[in-house]
Parts: structure tokens; C-alpha cells; sequence
């Protein structure tokens, strides 16, 4: 287990080195986006659309503080995926120094985990700017965002599952070009259709089926209900955290295969 936890760290300590390095550059991308929704969805939206009707808590909310917790989500999936996906990409296809690592006496298990941990650590930083924005947005409003260990647990949670995601897409791009397709038909649809900016239950049957297969959607529900005043964590809100968790864990055990099998 130390032995699991050196080699982890030894893998992320060149990433986290790097963003040290671009720490200014990396907050102000992170943010950026986040801001944009906020502003555009929030405040421009939001004054066509004051108040948001949750059906599963039976609560009326501001679509400001409705749409924040969304909007966290989406920052865990950008920062997290994207830092994870771009790194790793530019490595294996451009400076061609992945394959040095894979010669080191390191363990697959160390190998993905590492380099999944600057996704997690830009995720939690970006994430919790957010936060504090967006509690300063709701705190002159009924319902003011709470912290609590729930958010803290699908923040992590969310972070890990996303920075997976991106090392999945990293490995199984074979260009550039196919980093822009798998954002463009994976990463684009679960930024406007999982709920971040409407609610869920209201949509066709079929079409949240298909919702559900996606990992923002839990995130955006568990971020909801962890940072809305007046909801709480219910039985199906822990499934829906280890849904959320397996899907992270089947991402972990995927990018494995991939090295073992040198399909990268």
C-alpha cells in the first residue's frame, strides 16, 4: 500500500510541478467558462426565469442558486477532463514521453492513478472558486449555498470519475484532431444536456434513460442536493454517489487494460 502511494505520487509529481508553473493561466481557464454560464444563464436567463421548480424536493428555488451547483459540476468535468486529456495527449503524441514511463518498474494501477491526479487537484481548486462565487451570489438571497461533507464526497467523487474519463480519451485518441471529436460528441452533449441548466424529470422518459448514462448527470443531482438549503442526501442520493464511484472505478480499471494490453 506505501509502495502504491510512492509510485502515485512520483507519477504526479511532474503534473503538479507543471501546473505550479501555469498556475495562473490554468485558474483563469478554469474559471472562465463557469463565469460565462453563470453570467449568461444566471443573470441573463435568469431574468426571464426567476424562480425554478424542483419536482423531486418539492421546492421552489432562485434559478441562480438552481443553476450554481450545475454549474460546479460542469467545472469538475471541464477542469478535471480537459487537464487530464490535453497533458496526456500532448505527451504520447507530440514529446512521444508516455512510452518512457511504461518502461519504468511502476504499476499500471500507480501509472493511471498519477497522472488522473492533476485533473483531481485543478477540479477541487477550479470547483471550489466556484463555490465561494456562488455563495457570494446567493448570500443576500432565502437560499444561500451550504457546505457540507456531502458536496465535499461528490466533489471528490465527480473530480476522480472526469479525470478518468480524460485519461480514457488521451489513450484512445490516435491524433489530435481525435481529441476534438471525442469532445465534440461526449464532452459538449453532457455540458448542456445532464441537467446543469434544467430539470431533469421534466424531460420524456426515454430521454432521461439516456441522461442517466452519463456521469454529470449524478454529478449535477448530488451537487444539487448537497448545496441547496432544505435537501438532503436520501437512499437513492447514496446510490446515485456510487453509481457515480463505479463509474469512476470501471474508467480506472479500462485505462489499465489499455496499458496492459499497449493499446495506447
Amino acid at each position: 500500500m506505501i509502495d502504491n502511494i510512492r509510485e502515485i505520487c512520483n507519477v504526479a509529481w511532474a503534473d503538479v510541478r507543471f501546473m505550479r508553473h501555469t498556475w495562473v493561466n490554468v485558474l483563469i481557464m478554469s474559471m472562465m467558462s463557469p463565469l460565462l454560464y453563470l453570467l449568461a444563464f444566471g443573470y441573463g436567463v435568469g431574468q426571464f426565469v426567476a424562480d425554478m421548480y424542483i419536482p423531486e424536493y418539492d421546492m421552489t428555488v432562485s434559478y441562480v442558486t438552481f443553476i450554481i451547483p450545475g454549474i460546479v459540476a460542469l467545472t469538475a468535468l471541464s477542469a478535471s477532463f480537459s487537464s487530464v486529456s490535453t497533458r496526456m495527449n500532448v505527451q504520447r503524441l507530440y514529446y512521444r514521453n508516455f512510452d518512457e514511463m511504461m518502461l519504468c518498474p511502476l504499476r499500471f494501477s500507480s501509472i493511471a492513478i498519477g497522472k488522473a491526479m492533476l485533473g483531481i487537484i485543478r477540479g477541487l481548486l477550479s470547483c471550489m472558486i466556484i463555490f465561494v462565487l456562488g455563495f457570494a451570489f446567493t448570500y443576500a438571497t432565502s437560499t444561500p449555498l451550504q457546505f457540507n461533507i456531502e458536496f465535499v464526497l461528490t466533489l471528490l467523487v465527480s473530480c476522480f470519475a472526469f479525470s478518468m474519463l480524460g485519461e480514457t480519451a488521451a489513450f484512445l485518441a490516435k491524433s489530435h484532431a481525435s481529441m476534438a471529436t471525442f469532445s465534440s460528441l461526449v464532452i459538449l452533449p453532457m455540458t448542456f444536456l445532464c441537467g446543469t441548466f434544467f430539470v431533469i424529470s421534466l424531460m420524456p422518459q426515454w430521454f432521461q434513460a439516456i441522461l442517466y448514462v452519463l456521469p454529470l448527470t449524478y454529478s449535477s443531482s448530488l451537487m444539487r442536493e448537497s448545496m441547496i438549503p432544505g435537501v438532503e442526501f436520501t437512499a437513492m442520493s447514496w446510490v446515485f454517489l456510487l453509481v457515480l464511484v463505479v463509474m469512476g472505478i470501471a474508467l480506472l480499471l479500462f485505462n489499465i487494460y489499455l496499458m496492459r494490453a499497449r493499446r495506447i
